[in-house]
């Protein structure tokens, strides 16, 4: 049986960063991504996650911010590199920041929290995509510098899903090598034994 839902899944894939252009997802189009995007496993309804809009010139002072704390880091920073830290957040229309903030729970372990945020991300790419734009995820140095995370807006206990550019693409996107489903994948076949 043919599947126009298959089909698309069997062809989804990131576009480039930098020719993610303008325009942007409307608002109402970013509503429909970020419903889209909660429509995912939450064991105890928890909604652990929640999304950051970086649009505007907030790209541009963000970068700045990055390129600083790079160099607080790192020490001066050769043009190259701060150009590449500056341009961060900006090299697409539009940045939204999965977050994880995991909430207190005595029978929910935090790293399911977790990978409910990475499922969160991934339908939102995929609403994206269905709504016509191009998108990539990244998380990159400053997600695992708490410094970083402030700059961003994540409160000292949140954690970065991903960071998913969005914008209009002429694509196709490039394909890359995928792997081989068949070697992936087996019947059980009893305990762990070494």
């Amino acid at each position: 049986m043919a599947s126009p839902i298959i089909d698309f899944l069997l062809t989804r894939n990131s576009a480039p960063i930098p020719e993610l252009k303008e325009p942007a997802p409307s608002d109402a189009d970013i509503s429909t991504m970020i419903a889209a995007a909660t429509r995912v496993p939450d064991h105890g309804r928890l909604e652990p996650w929640r999304f950051i809009l970086y649009r505007g010139d907030v790209r541009i002072e963000i970068g700045k911010k990055l390129a600083d704390l790079a160099e607080q880091r790192e020490g001066p920073l050769p043009e190259g590199r701060r150009n590449q830290e500056l341009a961060r957040f900006s090299r697409a229309p539009l940045v939204i920041g999965v977050v994880s903030a995991p909430k207190e729970n005595p029978k929910i372990p935090q790293w399911e929290m977790f990978l409910s945020g990475g499922m969160a991300a991934m339908n939102l790419m995929i609403a994206a995509n269905a709504l016509g734009y191009g998108t990539n995820m990244i998380s990159n140095w400053y997600s695992d510098v708490p410094e970083g995370r402030a700059i961003l807006g994540l409160a000292p206990q949140e954690r970065v899903v991903g960071f998913v550019h969005i914008g209009s693409y002429a694509g196709p996107a490039p394909e890359r090598p995928r792997p081989d489903p068949a070697k992936l994948y087996a019947d059980y076949s009893g305990p762990w034994v070494g």
